[in-house]
């Protein structure tokens, strides 16, 4: 692994050459994102007396790519010589399990990942946002590391990849010389991370030109009933769930699931990545900020609502899965 013993500082120290691997139907504001964030960083450094952090370059393993919407994107064919910096892959235009099992098993898409095997093999950062993870993690190359998705695939994604250590509460998540995005829109923080790395200033100034509040978390625009799979004990556990926010147990929930408590316990953790008792936290939470957004009921009334007997416990909890304050968390939209 060339990540093994290397900080991922060094790597920035003098970092030029970026390699964006496009592929046919591409995701279009993802690819424009990182494009655009990228852009951005470079026209504002002088204005700080920073050096043109990116040289940004377009590579495909098809001589003619064209977005999901028809867009066409010129590319340079892939350097399998010398491997860039950074070598990334922005999201698919493949949004469902079913579609994106499609792409995967397309030819331009499995080449793209052996190439970013080889880069990260090279000694490349490998980077990649929403499911342009999908790619990256089929290349191998997140095999035994930390990684993030886009949270409705986040149980599709465990299933297809097991070997990878899916936190797909974080916007961001950094494992060696490996980066992940969470969905759609973490392109920009995915960009935005590679900025601060060179520059934790001009990152903040690219910012506020872009009107991009940080966001650490993934958890505050999560819908639990949206998360793909096809287990019917989850889904019936989920269903109940919703209703028993207050009075949840163990017991009653497994027996309306139809399954016993150990079997289910294993079955969550298997399919949502965490333990029935977490994902009702997590319900919780996503109830929690819709009440906060449409009422305006106190919190300790909040909090009874969801299943907690106090505030205290759920402006905790409400920091700890969204990094923002219950006062923020009202404001948003």
């Amino acid at each position: 692994d060339a990540s093994v013993g290397i900080d991922i500082r060094d790597i920035f120290y003098d970092m030029r050459r970026v390699s964006v691997a496009v592929v046919e139907g591409m995701f279009d504001i993802g690819l424009t994102g990182v494009l655009d964030t990228l852009s951005m960083a470079n026209d504002l450094a002088p204005t700080l007396a920073c050096p043109v952090p990116f040289a940004v370059e377009l590579v495909g393993v098809r001589r003619r790519v064209r977005t999901q919407h028809g867009l066409g994107v010129p590319v340079q064919p892939v350097d399998s010589r010398r491997a860039p910096d950074i070598a990334m892959v922005p999201a698919l235009g493949a949004k469902v399990p079913g579609a994106l099992a499609q792409a995967l098993g397309r030819n331009d898409v499995r080449e793209t990942a052996d190439w970013l095997a080889w880069a990260h093999g090279a000694g490349a950062l490998v980077a990649a946002a929403c499911t342009g993870t999908y790619v990256l993690a089929a290349s191998g190359a997140l095999d035994g590391a930390r990684a993030t998705t886009t949270w409705w695939l986040a149980a599709d994604f465990r299933t297809r990849f097991p070997r990878v250590e899916l936190d797909d509460t974080q916007m961001v998540v950094e494992d060696g010389r490996r980066v992940t995005a969470g969905a759609a829109l973490a392109h920009i923080d995915l960009a935005l991370w590679l900025v601060r790395q060179h520059s934790p200033e001009l990152a903040a100034l690219v910012s506020r030109y872009l009107v991009i509040d940080g966001r650490a978390s993934q958890a505050a625009f999560s819908i639990s009933d949206h998360l793909a799979h096809d287990d019917p004990v989850v889904r019936r556990f989920e269903h109940w769930c919703r209703s028993h926010l207050a009075d949840f147990s163990m017991e009653a929930a497994a027996r309306a699931s139809g399954a016993s408590e150990r079997t289910l316990q294993r079955r969550v953790r298997r399919t949502l990545g965490r333990t029935p008792i977490g994902f009702v936290r997590d319900l919780r939470v996503e109830r929690a900020l819709h009440l906060l957004r449409t009422t305006d009921d106190a919190v300790d009334a909040i909090a009874e609502a969801v299943g907690y007997r106090d505030g205290v416990t759920l402006r905790a909890l409400l920091r700890e899965k969204t990094g923002a304050t219950v006062g923020s968390l009202r404001r948003a939209p």
